[in-house]
């Protein structure tokens, strides 16, 4: 049977059920509407996320199966752990927000095909102000050097993108966050979708429906008020 693309009404905040999601492209789910922290929030709590390209309208995705890093089971290699156990780095959370954006959009493997685009900058650092989008800064003294940023709601964190300057250095951010969510019983983080870096990292590949599953559970967990406060977290 032929399957057909959703478009979003911009005046609703309603997205279509997950398994209308295409199969090819897989796991795109509807197209239009905008990047308010209202719809983004409402998206991702649904497993939604968009992404698109420059000249592109916004898509949104959900795609099957779905990757995710279990925090218990982030894979830290001797190499790895030799170098954690001997790191210069200092690792933060939330010191450098808008500086974690710019350079995951501007990182050179990404050259001319990011989807990192203005729009999407302004959309993550409204969600910032809200307390819904946050960033792992990796630091070689005052330098800053790594990082990652993501959208959390409650226990449920979804990465969107990493940057390194520095050996290590995003690794040393994954592992970080991993390890601080884990005390608070957050079982997992999604990585949306895999690739080569994510997988040595531990990421597999779960349904859509354990994905969903595991991500409600995770909704209703509460961090602590402070879990999220700028500050130094490893040093």
């Amino acid at each position: 049977m032929s399957q057909t693309i959703s478009f979003i009404h911009p005046n609703s905040l309603v997205f279509p059920p997950l398994d209308t999601a295409l199969t090819e492209p897989n796991g795109l789910l509807a197209v239009g509407g905008d990047l308010t922290p209202q719809r983004l929030v409402q998206a991702y709590s649904e497993g939604i996320f968009p992404w698109f390209s420059d000249g592109e309208p916004i898509m949104w995705w959900s795609p099957n199966p779905r990757a995710i890093i279990p925090t218990r089971d982030i894979r830290i290699n001797r190499t790895l752990r030799k170098f954690l156990n001997k790191t210069p780095y200092q690792v933060s959370f939330n010191r450098a927000f808008d500086q974690v954006i710019e350079l995951c959009a501007g990182a050179p493997f990404r050259q001319d095909e990011t989807w990192i685009l203005p729009e999407m900058i302004s959309g993550y650092r409204q969600l910032h102000l809200l307390g819904h989008a946050h960033s792992v800064e990796v630091w070689e003294q005052e330098k800053l050097v790594g990082g990652l940023y993501g959208v959390a709601i409650n226990g449920f964190f979804s990465g969107e993108s990493m940057f390194y300057k520095a050996p290590n250095a995003s690794k040393v951010a994954l592992v970080a966050l991993a390890k601080a969510l884990e005390v608070c019983s957050v079982k997992f983080i999604d990585c949306q979708i895999t690739n080569p870096f994510l997988e040595d990292m531990g990421c597999i590949e779960v349904s859509r429906d354990d994905f969903i599953q595991q991500q409600q559970a995770m909704l209703q967990l509460s961090l602590p008020s402070e879990f999220w406060t700028p500050r130094i977290i490893s040093s």
